[in-house]
């Protein structure tokens, strides 16, 4: 599936691509896809490994040459142009120092490549430094500094020379839970000052939603979607999607023509939207997060309802996990905040789950 058809050169855009694709012998790493960065935007490419993010990021940055297409930067075709003088800037999962240098070194490196001053490179580097909270740690060496401390170095040898476009591949995979934590934020930070254009790869979902203004979800060398986060979390278009953003529960059934959908079990639920012809196979998805989970005995005040026996109950801290197995075969997992361990459904306890309408999204079946 192919997203944002460029036609002609939109002075908003950083990067354009049109009809890209890259094939390697017979093995299509990327299929032809059309894409638009726009200048200052802090786009994810996202996606499992083969989804072709990496071979789009690689072309971007000249590392490789594409089959086809054409890439604008700013309006100029930079297709053909090393690597070196597109004036993009890399950040890379392994830090990529240089080990007997020391971290000033290290970041006035592309700036001595460039031929600057000694007065221009001091100050740039400083100032560099000061932005990734690293001033005062100019004569260490590498293997002195801690991963993120290292990871900073790389993003300050990257913003060092002022690139107009910023690619970062993976730069906290390395990282434990905590400190990648700690630096999302700071990369956003990051971003908020200098105002330049981010392109991030990640295969990590949580840090895609809480990083972008835009995800471009990746499947099988083609785009599956592009959105800002809130769109592909709340109004993924297929199955992939759902499944690859968050947790999600699927039905599938056929319409009655009554708007009613058939499931499992001969039991039908209502679903959003018009009322397709009745027959037509239909696949919808609800989050777990908006089921709710009744006693037995309770009304059911929303407009769908299943009951069932609770097969597993999860404790995640702020939040607990729910899987129940419906009386009609299905299994459905609902997530709610958690309460004290007495009050919290039990294995084998009969319950009523209920959802709206309203609060499910139909998929490209």
């Amino acid at each position: 599936m192919l997203e944002e058809t460029v036609v002609g050169h939109h002075p908003a855009h950083a990067i354009e691509l049109k009809s890209i694709s890259k094939v390697y012998g017979a093995v299509p790493a990327l299929l032809r896809t059309d894409l638009s960065v726009q200048k200052g935007e802090f786009l994810t490419l996202l996606g499992p490994s083969g989804s072709g993010k990496t071979t789009l990021l690689n072309l971007i940055a000249g590392a490789t040459g594409p089959t086809t297409g054409a890439i604008l930067l700013d309006g100029r075709d930079i297709t053909r142009m090393p690597p070196r003088d597109r004036g993009i800037g890399m950040v890379f999962q392994n830090y990529a120092l240089m080990p007997h240098m020391t971290v000033f070194e290290n970041v006035a490196y592309p700036l001595r490549a460039r031929r600057e001053a000694a007065k221009a490179i001091r100050v740039k580097v400083t100032e560099a430094l000061e932005r990734v909270g690293l001033r005062g740690f100019e004569d260490r060496k590498p293997r002195q500094l801690s991963g993120g401390q290292q990871q900073r170095v790389g993003i300050a040898r990257c913003i060092v020379y002022s690139p107009a476009i910023i690619m970062m591949d993976e730069p906290l995979g390395a990282l434990d839970k905590n400190l990648r934590e700690q630096m999302q934020g700071e990369i956003k930070r990051l971003h908020k000052d200098l105002g330049t254009t981010f392109i991030y790869v990640t295969h990590d979902q949580e840090e895609a939603l809480n990083m972008s203004d835009r995800i471009c979800l990746m499947s099988m060398g083609e785009i599956a979607q592009l959105g800002t986060p809130d769109e592909l979390y709340f109004q993924p278009r297929s199955r992939f999607v759902a499944e690859f953003i968050g947790e999600s529960n699927l039905i599938s059934g056929r319409m009655d023509g009554r708007g009613q959908m058939l499931i499992a079990g001969d039991r039908s639920i209502a679903v959003p939207g018009g009322i397709p012809a009745e027959g037509a196979e239909m696949l919808v998805m609800i989050r777990p997060e908006r089921v709710r989970i009744c006693g037995i005995d309770e009304a059911v005040a929303d407009d769908n309802s299943l009951s069932g026996e609770v097969a597993s109950s999860s404790f995640i801290g702020g939040t607990t996990r729910v899987t129940i197995r419906c009386d009609n075969g299905l299994n459905i997992t609902a997530k709610m905040m958690s309460d004290r361990s007495e009050t919290r459904p039990q294995s084998g306890a009969r319950v009523n789950l209920c959802w709206s309408s309203a609060d499910m999204v139909v998929l490209e079946n």
